[in-house]
This record gives C-alpha cells, structure tokens and sequence, in this order.
C-alpha cells in the first residue's frame, strides 16, 4: 500500500487555501437532530502529519498532495472546516460487558461528513480524538498517539487480510498532551468507515421508545448498506437477516485469523457489517481458544472463543429494537418476537458454514467434504493443547503441503511434535481426494495463510518508539510488513516469530 509520511511537518497555516477534493454529500447529516449534536472539533495546538493512507486518499478521490499541506494537516487535526463538512457527532446507547447504557455517542469523534468514492460507495470521514462533544461523559474528547497508532496498525492489517473493516486515511500529532495514568503524547486520527452506524445507535432510540427514529434508522440503513431489502416484501426483516450473514461472515473472519476485538459492545458492532474500533484488540501467538487480552475483560465475556456467541447476542439486542416495526403490519409483539427469533437462528449455521470454509482454505482442501470440520478441529485442539502459534502453524502447513520433507520445521511448533505428526496422516489422506495439483493447492493456501500480522509486542515496540522516543520508523517499517501479509520476505523473519517470553504482551489496552 503506497503510503507517504512527514519526518518533520512545517507549521500550521491557517490562512492556506487548498481545494482538497472531498466533494462532501452529507445524508447523515439530512436527518433530523435528534440522531446527532452540531460541533465542530476542537483545534489542536501544533498539528503534525504522521501518516498519510495516499492510497486509500486516491481511492476516495481526495487529493494527497493537497491533505499534507499545512492546510491540509488542520482539516485533519480538526483545526480547520472542509468546504462542504457538516461536522458532527452521533448519538448511541450500548451494553457494555452486558449492562446497557443509555447513552453514549461519539464522546471523543466527530463525522465530518460522508464521500463517494471511486468505487461508487458511499463512505464517512470521522477524526478521533477530536474534542470534547456532549457525549463526552466528563471525558477529555482526546486520543493518546499509541491507541491512534494501534488502530492505524490494525485495521490496516485487516483491509490487507481481506477482513471488512474501517480504514485508516491518516494521523497527526497534535503538539498537546492527554492525561491518563500518565501523561501522553495527543494525536488525533481520521478514520473511514462504509458508515458508523452501530448496534447501539438504534437502542438509543429504541430505549427512549422512540419508534418513529428506530424506523428512520432501518430506512436510512437499508438504502445506505441493504439497498436490496428495499424491494423485499418484509424489508425490515430483510435488513435484520443482511445483517445477521455479514455478522457470521465477519466473525469466522476474525477467527480464522486469531484475531480477538477484545470489546464486542453493542456499541462497536457495525451494521455495515466492518471490523470497529480497535482498542484492547490482539491477534493471538499461541493458539488458545480462552485467550483474553483486554485488561477490561476481568471475566472473560469476549475471549476468542466466545466471539460467535457475542455477535448473536449483540444481534438479538438489534432484533429488540426492531420489534414494533419488523412485522410490518399489526400483528402484535409475540409475531414480531417469532420473527426476529426465527431470522436469529440463521446466525449459527451460517456462521459455522463460513468457518469451515475458512478451514477449508487454511488446510489446503479444494472441496467439500464431510469430516473436514472435524480435521479442523482436531489440529486446533492439538495446537492449544501443544501452546503452538497459531499463524505459523498454518503459514508452516503450506510448506508442509508442498513436500512433507518440510514437517520438520512444522512440528517443533509442538511441546510434543508427534500430535502433529498423527494428524498430518489423516490431513494427507484427505488431500489425495482431491484432484488439483500441488502447486495450485499450496499457492492457494498461502493466500489463505498470512506470514504476517501484526504482533502484540511488535505494536507495543512502535508504540513505545513514538511516544518515548519520538521515533516513527519502527511503525512505519511494521505497517509495510503487515499490509503485505501473504508476501514472502527474506530478510523479514523477526516480524514472523513470536514473542520470546520477556516480551509478550498480556494485556491490551481500551484506547480511551
């Protein structure tokens, strides 16, 4: 992904006049304000470029050139109003760690406003850390510089993985400081998202029963992200069952990665279907189907494991609020329960199709067949079992696949080499009922297998580099390596490797 930075950005001009190209075409903003407050963010005192997402800004048809100019940095700092912005912050409830909040909103973000892309999408600009909103709860509305470099970090990785998930266009230093546990360096960081709707943003106004702005929002949703539920004959229900597939889909994503949100609120659950908000995220090393790295998740509600079952729940809070209107017609509220009941009972099957096909990819097995799942899991079992990594195992497994001369440097991921050793038997047996050639299977596997993500102590290295040392290489040298994922890299095999024992990272942290 071609990128570009500013080692040592010029000061501010306030007086710069730049056309940037946004086009802004805000409909968010077209609702009425019961859905948002009016604000524009708070300016910073000595903007700095950090990085700039030129390709992503070309995609978006904004002008890169134009956005590192001084001008440029204050739009993106929050310092100076885009022509044609409407800037904002949204209004959502959410349960947290089960407990419902009426209201939340953005506390620390402001939507700029919306563009069309190249690609004819429609997408929000939002900056994080932006200032203080009426949402703020007493909150400082800033972002400390390692949460924004984690986010800019992880959700590119993911857009590289082929995981739905908000983007990273850019982050600035702001020349202030936050104060947490300890003082930090400010930043502020502009994310792109297909729209940042949310689970919460309907038990807002579900919880204040508001039915008519509950109708407004699925309206709103369907022909922004399920335009073909429109044309259905129970479009709401249409809209809930969109949902609920690209929540399945999304999860066995994650999972196929080791990839653990960490927050699964029903406030950070999109209903465009992407990965959001990245705070006390991880991607595990060793395979561990309990593991928890959010310090916040004392009891465990969102380890890897339970991730499925999160995602359903968060869905049923949805199907809750969609009751008076999900029917249609007047048929009361035990139907509208039945039906929301029975379209939530799609989410295991689907989700449990998409993981196998997943495993599918990883193992390198061109069809379907039963006892696959099976396979799968029996190696996963092996794996937490035996502590091996769980991204080497299956990146090794390619290698594994194109010669079984290669086992060697598979197995020793094993306390005990020889529960590989067993299942390889029965994996190989399976892979000569297929009839594709070697090549092919592993070149698809390896599509399927990342030789890179981005390590909880790699990210925490970076973090450490900026904020202590003012040194932004080591996060630019790792966001080259975990946007090319599937890349083989000689030379690169320290960013490929887990932790040694002195540097793992056991607990991540919320971001705000």
């Amino acid at each position: 992904m071609t990128e570009t930075s500013a080692s040592a950005p010029k000061s501010v001009s306030p007086t710069s006049d730049v056309r940037f190209g946004f086009g802004f075409d805000n409909t968010y903003a077209r609702l009425d304000d019961r859905f948002y407050a009016r604000l524009a963010p708070t300016p910073v005192a000595a903007p700095q470029l950090i990085k700039l997402n030129v390709e992503l800004a070309r995609s978006l048809g904004l002008d890169p050139e134009a956005l590192t100019t001084p001008a440029g940095m204050e739009i993106l700092a929050g310092n100076r109003v885009a022509e044609g912005s409407e800037p904002l912050a949204q209004a959502y409830a959410g349960h947290q760690f089960g407990s419902f909040v009426p209201r939340l909103g953005d506390g620390r973000a402001n939507l700029l406003g919306e563009v069309v892309g190249r690609d004819g999408m429609r997408y929000d600009i939002q900056l994080k850390g932006a200032g203080r909103t009426p949402f703020s709860r007493g909150g400082d509305g800033r972002a400390a510089l390692g949460p924004v470099l984690r986010e800019y970090i992880v959700s590119e990785a993911m857009a590289a993985l082929g995981v739905p998930t908000t983007r990273a266009l850019a982050a600035v230093t702001t020349g202030e400081s936050v104060y947490r546990e300890s003082v930090l360096p400010g930043a502020v960081f502009t994310r792109v998202a297909a729209s940042h709707l949310r689970v919460g943003t309907f038990e807002y106004f579900a919880a204040r029963k508001d039915t008519e702005a509950v109708r407004t929002l699925a309206d709103y949703a369907i022909a922004r992200h399920y335009p073909q539920a429109a044309a259905a004959s129970q479009p709401y229900r249409a809209f809930l069952d969109g949902l609920i597939a690209r929540q399945a889909e999304l999860v066995a994503q994650w999972m196929s990665f080791g990839f653990i949100h960490g927050v699964m609120n029903t406030d950070n659950t999109s209903i465009s279907g992407e990965t959001i908000d990245y705070g006390p995220c991880a991607f595990m090393e060793a395979y561990d189907p309990a593991a928890v790295f959010s310090f916040i998740d004392q009891r465990g509600r969102y380890a890897f494991a339970n991730q499925p079952e999160i995602a359903l729940w968060n869905l049923a809070r949805l199907a809750e609020t969609l009751l008076p209107i999900l029917t249609g017609d007047n048929r009361g509220e035990e139907a509208a329960i039945a039906f929301a009941t029975e379209a939530l009972t799609a989410f295991a099957p689907q989700f449990e199709a998409a993981r196998t096909a997943g495993h599918r990819r990883k193992l390198g097995l061109h069809t379907q067949q039963e006892g696959d799942g099976a396979l799968a899991e029996d190696l996963l079992e092996r794996m937490a079992a035996n502590h091996a990594d769980f991204t080497l195992t299956f990146r090794r497994l390619c290698e594994a696949a194109a010669s079984q001369d290669n086992d060697s440097t598979l197995r020793v991921l094993f306390d005990n080499p020889a529960v590989y050793d067993t299942w390889a038997v029965a994996w190989r047996r399976r892979l000569q009922s297929d009839s594709v050639s070697n090549q092919v299977r592993v070149d698809a596997m390896r599509r399927a297998n990342p030789a890179f993500i981005p390590r909880n102590h790699l990210v925490e290295a970076v973090i450490n580099a900026a904020t202590e040392q003012q040194n932004f290489q080591p996060f630019e040298d790792l966001l080259d390596v975990v946007t090319h994922p599937y890349d083989d890299r000689p030379g690169f095999e320290p960013y490929a490797i887990p932790a040694r024992p002195e540097e793992r990272v056991e607990h991540t942290f919320c971001g705000t």
